[in-house]
């Protein structure tokens, strides 16, 4: 049988997803299990194990009745009998039933139901709130399929690492000392961003004490955020050159941010796609959240998840209409003391 799994849209949220692939690959233990994915994340996908084959899917914002069908004509020459889907949308659901997939799977939501074979109702709203890897798993749950994988994980193939080194050693990236990535962007809005200054601080102090190589890394949306850390640390009089300091922001393809990120030691970053992507690659990482709930978003397994007990938090907005007290009360040195403190452990870990 040939298994089509629609996969969300934003690369934090396939990453929280991963997990319904191992599960799905052991209860299709026979079977192909294809994913259906953004073009721009499907690089992720030919990485993980359980995925067979990989249909990239053009899709630019919100889609119109036209890119819907096209995205249908896409799928249809698959000829898969059963399709999962992970994003919720109405659009999904009428795309696979297009498509000719007669098996279509999914969470009961946006008015959707009738375009469904076997439609689970979506868990209830509950206090804490669910995790998203956890609602996902719900999901499969209520396939009667066992989930098995409570954590995301993905291990960076040999081809994203070489990629990855070339382009470090390219850079003047100091391979020998520890590796810290920094991803001071956010896709969803300036509030999830943390101050450049005080990344650029932190930056310095890495640097410095800690004799770490530094690597910015984003997108080139992010850039101004990668200008803006550079600039602060020429205000500190520690130009990025020959201070250890790389920045790749704007300068690597998926497969490449991949294979960065796994030849890290530690990440420091908002509530963002690449957190999300370094702890499923093992790497550890301090968070700093804001206006999003940690409950729901925050990385899995044994990080630092920095947070601040403000009234307004979680607000939810893409721009603060105060002050931003969720993300200017996280001190500089509040951040270097919980990133420090990982690459201490993992050094007394390595010497064990």
């Amino acid at each position: 049988m040939r298994i089509l799994v629609r996969t969300p849209n934003w690369l934090g949220d396939i990453v929280m997803a991963l997990p319904v692939f191992a599960a799905l690959r052991a209860h299709f233990a026979g079977d192909v299990l294809v994913a259906a994915v953004p073009r721009a994340f499907a690089s992720l996908l030919s990485a993980v194990s359980a995925v067979d084959e990989v249909v990239p899917l053009d899709r630019a914002g919100r889609q119109s009745w036209r890119a819907l069908d096209a995205e249908a004509e896409a799928l249809r020459p698959g000829r898969f009998e059963l399709a999962v889907l992970l994003p919720n949308s109405f659009g999904s659901a009428w795309v696979v039933r297009r498509a000719g997939i007669p098996e279509r799977w999914g969470f009961a939501a946006q008015w959707r139901r009738g375009l469904l074979t076997r439609a689970v109702p979506r868990p209830a709203p509950r206090t804490p709130p669910l995790h998203r890897v956890a609602y996902y798993q719900e999901l499969v749950r209520g396939l009667e399929i066992d989930p098995v994988a409570p954590e995301p994980s993905l291990t960076a193939p040999p081809h994203m690492i070489a990629r990855a080194r070339s382009l470090l050693d390219a850079a003047g990236c100091d391979r020998d000392r520890s590796i810290v990535g920094i991803a001071p962007g956010a896709a969803y809005g300036y509030a999830r961003r943390w101050l450049p200054g005080r990344y650029g601080r932190v930056v310095d102090r890495l640097s410095r004490e800690l004799g770490a190589s530094v690597v910015l890394l984003g997108s080139a949306h992010d850039r101004d955020a990668g200008h803006a850390i550079e600039s602060s640390l020429t205000a500190l009089g520690r130009p990025g050159s020959g201070t250890g300091v790389v920045n790749l922001i704007g300068r690597t393809d998926l497969s490449q941010l991949i294979g960065v990120v796994a030849s890290c030691r530690a990440v420091i970053s908002g509530d963002s796609g690449t957190m999300h992507l370094a702890a499923a690659l093992g790497v550890k990482v301090t968070a700093i959240f804001g206006p999003t709930d940690e409950r729901v978003t925050a990385p899995v397994g044994s990080h630092e998840v920095l947070t601040q007990p403000v009234w307004c938090r979680p607000c939810l907005l893409r721009d603060c209409p105060i002050d931003h007290r969720c993300m200017t009360r996280t001190s500089d040195a509040r951040v270097f003391r919980a990133v420090a403190g990982q690459l201490a452990r993992l050094h007394t870990e390595g010497e064990a």
